[in-house]
C-alpha cells in the first residue's frame, strides 16, 4: 500500500503534496483512486494582480507574457536566475528583470508572483520562494483559469468531483494501461485536476524532452513513413519526426488551421527534403464552419471567445495513409479520433494525443481508444507538471513487435 502523505513544506501552503514509494499496481490505483474521489478541493481559479510578476523566462514566461499581452495587460517584471541573458532578449524589452538574489523585500511582500515554470515540480519550488520570504506563489494556469470568458487557454482546469460513473470509468482506464508507470502518471494527472495536490513517485520520472516520442516509439522508428501532426503550431514536432527518420523516406501531413502559425510552419519546414503537406483545416467529429480564435499561437482553437470562422473536416475525409498520428488540438482531440475511427481501424497507426486540455483526459479519452482499438497496448505519459504534458500513447501490438 501507498506511503502516508507527507506533511505540507510550508504553514501556508495552498497545494498539498505526497510521495509514494513505488508506482502502484492495478489494486493499489483502484484504493488510491478511491481516496481521490473522497477528496474535496479547495483551491479556484486565482484573478490576476496588478503589476503583473513572473517567475521564469524561459518558454513558458514567453507564451505568458504573450496571453496577458492579449488580454491588455502588461508584465511588470520578471524574477529569473539567468536574468543578465534575459536583458539581452528582444522579447522581454520594456521587462524590468531582476535575478532572483536581487529582488527587494517588498516586492517579494507584496506582489502576486505569478510561476511559469512546468519543467520543475510546484511544491518543493513554491516551498523554496515561500522561505526566501515572498508571500503570494501561483502557478501561471491557474491565474489563466480565471479568464476563460475572454482567452481560451484552458491548461489550468479543475475537475468537478467524480460521480459513480466517472468512478467506474475512471477505475477501468487505470486497469487497462499496459504499465504501473501509466497507472502513476494517471493518478498524478487526477491529483492535480481534483484536489490541486502533487503526487509523486519514485522511479516515475516527468520528462519533458521525450513529449510524443517516448522510447517504445523511438524503438519502432523504422516502420512510421507517414507522419499526421495535427495541430503542428511552427513545426517543432514534424522537425522532430524528421530527425528521427534520419536519411529514410517519410512523408508529413502537417495539419494547423491558425493563419499566423501556418505561416510560420511552411516557413520552418521547407528545409526538410522529404514529402510535406500542409493543410489549413482543423479537425473534429463532423465537418462544417465554427467560430474559432486564432492568433493565440499554441492555444489558438475553436472558441465562442474568437472573432473568426474555421472549416472543420473530420480526419476519415482526408484519405490518408498513416503510420503515426499526433493529436495536440487543445481539448477537442476526442473529436478528432472519432472523425477519424475509420481511418485509425484500417491503418492502425501509433497515437500520441494529449489529454491536458479538459476533463475529457480523466476518462473518456483513454476509454474511447481502449473500447474502439483492438490489440493495442495503452500507456500515459505526463511531461510536464502542474497537471500538464499528459499525452496518451496507443501502440499496435503488430508494431510493438516488430
Amino acid at each position: 500500500m501507498p506511503e502516508a502523505a507527507l506533511a505540507d513544506l510550508t504553514g501556508n501552503s495552498r497545494y498539498g503534496l505526497r510521495h509514494f514509494a513505488k508506482a502502484p499496481g492495478a489494486d493499489d490505483a483502484l484504493a488510491l483512486l478511491v481516496e481521490l474521489g473522497r477528496g474535496a478541493c479547495a483551491a479556484t481559479p486565482v484573478e490576476p494582480r496588478f503589476s503583473l510578476t513572473l517567475y521564469g523566462g524561459g518558454d513558458m514566461g514567453r507564451m505568458a507574457r504573450s496571453y496577458f499581452s492579449t488580454l491588455g495587460h502588461d508584465v511588470a517584471r520578471v524574477i529569473d536566475r539567468n536574468a543578465e541573458a534575459l536583458r539581452g532578449d528582444p522579447f522581454w524589452a520594456g521587462v524590468d528583470i531582476l535575478h532572483t538574489d536581487d529582488v527587494p523585500v517588498r516586492i517579494k511582500r507584496e506582489a502576486q508572483l505569478i510561476l511559469c515554470v512546468a519543467t520543475a515540480p510546484f511544491k518543493p519550488l513554491e516551498a523554496a520562494l515561500i522561505a526566501d520570504g515572498w508571500a503570494d506563489i501561483v502557478p501561471f494556469y491557474d491565474v489563466a483559469e480565471s479568464q476563460r470568458d475572454r482567452h481560451p487557454l484552458s491548461n489550468g482546469w479543475f475537475a468537478p468531483p467524480l460521480d459513480v460513473e466517472d468512478m467506474r470509468q475512471t477505475a477501468a482506464v487505470l486497469g487497462g494501461w499496459d504499465d504501473d508507470i501509466s497507472r502513476a502518471h494517471h493518478l498524478q494527472f487526477l491529483a492535480w485536476r481534483l484536489l490541486r495536490e502533487e503526487w509523486t513517485f519514485d522511479g516515475v520520472p516527468v520528462t519533458g524532452d521525450d513529449r510524443f516520442f517516448m522510447p517504445e516509439i523511438v524503438a519502432r522508428a523504422d516502420s512510421l513513413n507517414v507522419f499526421v501532426d495535427a495541430g503542428a503550431h511552427h513545426g517543432k514536432v514534424a522537425r522532430k519526426f524528421a530527425v528521427l527518420r534520419g536519411g529514410a523516406s517519410h512523408r508529413i501531413i502537417a495539419i494547423e488551421p491558425d493563419p499566423d502559425n501556418l505561416a510560420v510552419l511552411q516557413q520552418e519546414l521547407s528545409d526538410i527534403a522529404d514529402d510535406i503537406t500542409l493543410l489549413p483545416v482543423a479537425l473534429s467529429a463532423g465537418e462544417g464552419e465554427r467560430v474559432f480564435h486564432a492568433g493565440l499561437g499554441y492555444a489558438s482553437q475553436f472558441s465562442a471567445t474568437g472573432q473568426d470562422s474555421m472549416r472543420s473536416v473530420t480526419l476519415d475525409s482526408l484519405d490518408l495513409t498513416p503510420d503515426f498520428i499526433k493529436l495536440h488540438l487543445e481539448g477537442a482531440e476526442l473529436s478528432a479520433l472519432r472523425g477519424g475511427v475509420e481511418t485509425i481501424k484500417r491503418h492502425r497507426p501509433v497515437l500520441a494525443i494529449t489529454t491536458y486540455h479538459n476533463a475529457d483526459g480523466i476518462w473518456r479519452t483513454p476509454a474511447w481508444l481502449m473500447e474502439t482499438l483492438d490489440d493495442y497496448r495503452f500507456l500515459m505519459r505526463v511531461h510536464s507538471w502542474c497537471g500538464t504534458g499528459a499525452v496518451v500513447y496507443a501502440l499496435p501490438q503488430e508494431r510493438a513487435s516488430s
